[in-house]
């Protein structure tokens, strides 16, 4: 009798996250079809073992995870191109981000990451439009954040992003962050709702401005000989099984969003909503950097991201 195929996933966040649970839909449906023949494994936050968020890259990418996702901004380093999801303000409303996410622009991503790391990237999980937190005064204007060291992805894009801002970005893995958000050493962060109450960055920054000014995606990839190896049976079940698990995920994530925000106002938290004139501001302080990533990148997504 042939051994069942193990599939290892991996995360970095707890149990009980719509991503993690994501997995689990995942690994469900697998064995739903396959029974026996296939053996699932979970980890579902690397943190726990030690490993810093962006371990996951490594992890998958050398086999010692089979599956993972991660924030596309950990990955700009290698694929120059995702500075384009990266850049503020691009999409109107989550319907668009998805439709340019599930169509032609997340494909061309996808075949980018594809070109340069060993992995088959199958589906984007939604990270959603990322807000600022801190623990100095509220933000309503750009100029609220002069001097502000904040925590950024390491993503050229986003630490650019928060200079024409008047911050002073620092990019860092999240393990990081957390830790100097405890200990003061941060100033701000930004997020969305969810990431933020999932760290606990609520119970240390008293301001939260929803700015909106991201919308990010985590790519859900495979390493690419493992998934190429397997039968055609599976690997058409794996996607199938990512696809609804993006679905999920994206329900999911509108609902801890809306339970996020009252566990925020609940910590006794200021939430700043912007006026369309406030929300303006923001978006002409950093309107020239459109034009610049494109023109660097030598790509032109913009008009598919904005579509």
């Amino acid at each position: 009798m042939a051994e069942p195929i193990q599939i290892r996933m991996g995360g970095y966040g707890p149990a009980t996250t719509g991503f993690s649970r994501a997995l689990k839909v995942i690994g469900d449906r697998l064995v739903s079809e396959f029974g026996s023949n296939v053996d699932i494994k979970y980890v579902w936050n690397i943190m726990d073992l030690g490993y810093r968020a962006e371990d996951i890259l490594w992890l998958v990418e050398h086999g010692i995870l089979t599956l993972g996702y991660q924030s596309s901004s950990y990955l700009t380093g290698r694929v120059p191109e995702l500075g384009i999801a990266d850049l503020p303000f691009v999409f109107r409303n989550t319907q668009a981000a998805r439709r340019a996410m599930d169509g032609e622009l997340g494909s061309v991503l996808a075949a980018k990451i594809e070109e340069r790391v060993n992995f088959r990237v199958l589906g984007w999980f939604e990270n959603g439009f990322r807000h600022i937190s801190n623990r100095v005064r509220p933000l309503r204007r750009p100029d609220d954040l002069a001097g502000l060291h904040i925590r950024v992805l390491p993503s050229p894009v986003h630490a650019r992003t928060f200079e024409l801002l008047g911050a002073r970005p620092m990019p860092m893995d999240l393990t990081e962050a957390i830790e100097m958000i405890k200990n003061g050493g941060l100033d701000a962060q930004e997020n969305p709702l969810s990431n933020t109450v999932t760290y606990g960055v609520h119970k240390f920054h008293a301001f939260h401005t929803l700015s909106g000014h991201f919308y990010l995606s985590r790519p859900i990839f495979l390493n690419r000989p493992a998934f190429d190896a397997w039968p055609a049976s599976l690997r058409a079940a794996v996607r199938n099984a990512v696809r609804e698990a993006v679905a999920w995920q994206r329900e999911v994530h509108e609902t801890e969003e809306t339970e996020a925000r009252k566990a925020i106002e609940a910590q006794g938290c200021k939430i700043t909503e912007l006026t369309p004139e406030e929300h303006a501001a923001f978006t002409a302080a950093v309107a020239g950097l459109r034009a610049a990533t494109a023109e660097a990148l030598g790509v032109d997504l913009l008009a598919v991201a904005a579509a």
